[in-house]
């Protein structure tokens, strides 16, 4: 199996079986931006989840959270942002695209105030490393070793479909736990869900992982060099505003970013309970961006007027997210529906 099929999967049975937030694909580093990728995130409600969903359905920029801002009287946006100006104001008008911020013009200049104050939304944050075969690990060992040190997530798993020896385990760090796809057509669920929400994947948890050192310095290796390795010590303050970005990033963006390809040997498959870019001619979950195509042997062109119905027909990504997750595609939001007095000061 692909890794992608494999990843689409995981991600569409994780979201059945425990309330919170998946997503895929982001940047789990500190002084490296970029330098390390988490495959699958799974973000743990906190107290105030529905307040965090009552604002915005998209990821609210981190220095507009950071900024000093509140939800009282406004402020002019230059005075609010310890930043480059260039970035602070791409971040003021972000911020009121997505509804945390509202703006109001004094004398032309713009001042801002939160809509909302941003509450305590998320819990334990569990990353997950997806690597279907082992016999092809590639990085594997650098990536999790990463994982642990850095301890920017609060649990560590690796997910793979093949048989785990104890060579395997350790090759891997201790703390990391280990997870063994199994996949089963004719599985039900346990856990009382709809026929239409049953998944073909059940998980045997072959070591638990460990919890991390979230609140305490973290150790980012950066360059490997023969016979030493570039770390930054990264400090605790650091990471919880690098936790609270992996948090948002992952409520903005969620797992559904992928496309169905304009090709008839291709339909949506629900059978997981998510709908999947399913294509028959090779069997499998496909990535359309990178595998479909005319370069592809099984690619069988849609008329236009038929790819025109099917994209009116098409599945909602959105409306499904919001449908099976606490997520919210629309909600009421915070603006303000009259004007403050202050605007006139």
């Amino acid at each position: 199996m692909s890794e992608f099929a494999f990843e689409l999967e995981l991600c569409a049975h994780l979201e059945g079986r425990r309330e919170g937030i998946v997503a895929r694909q982001l940047g789990a580093s500190v002084a490296d931006p970029g330098g390390r990728i988490l495959d699958v995130v799974r973000v743990e409600p906190g107290p105030a989840f529905d307040e965090r969903a009552a604002i915005t359905s998209e990821a609210i920029p981190d220095p507009a959270i950071a900024a000093d801002v509140g939800t009282g009287r406004a402020r002019y946006w230059k005075d609010a942002f310890d930043c480059h100006p260039d970035r602070a104001q791409r971040t003021m008008e972000r911020a009121c695209e997505v509804g945390f911020f509202e703006r109001e013009l004094r004398n032309r200049r713009d001042y801002v105030r939160q809509t909302a104050r941003y509450p305590d939304w998320y819990g334990r944050i569990l990353g997950i490393e997806n690597k279907p075969d082992l016999e092809r690990p590639g990085d594997l060992e650098a990536q999790l070793r990463t994982d642990v040190s850095l301890a920017l997530v609060d649990e560590i798993v690796l997910a793979t479909e093949s048989y785990v020896t104890r060579a395997h385990l350790h090759r891997i760090p201790d703390e990391v736990g280990v997870w063994r796809v199994h996949r089963d057509a004719d599985a039900g669920d346990s856990s009382g869900l709809d026929d239409a929400d049953a998944s073909s994947l059940e998980i045997e948890v072959v070591r638990e992982p460990t919890p991390l050192s979230v609140d305490r310095p973290g150790i980012e290796p950066l360059e490997s060099h023969p016979g030493r390795t570039e770390i930054d010590v990264v400090d605790a303050d650091a990471k919880a505003r690098a936790r609270r970005r992996l948090a948002e990033r992952a409520y903005g963006k969620g797992w559904r970013t992928y496309d169905f390809p304009d090709c008839g040997a291709c339909r949506p498959d629900d059978s997981s309970g998510a709908t999947l870019p399913y294509c028959a001619w090779k069997g499998r979950v496909v990535d359309a961006r990178s595998e479909c195509g005319p370069s592809c042997g099984g690619y069988n062109p849609r008329p236009s007027d038929a790819a025109s119905a099917e994209s009116d027909s098409g599945v909602d990504l959105e409306a499904e997210r919001d449908r099976r997750t606490p997520w919210v595609v629309e909600p009421e939001g915070r603006r303000r529906r009259q004007s403050g007095l202050d605007q006139f000061g």
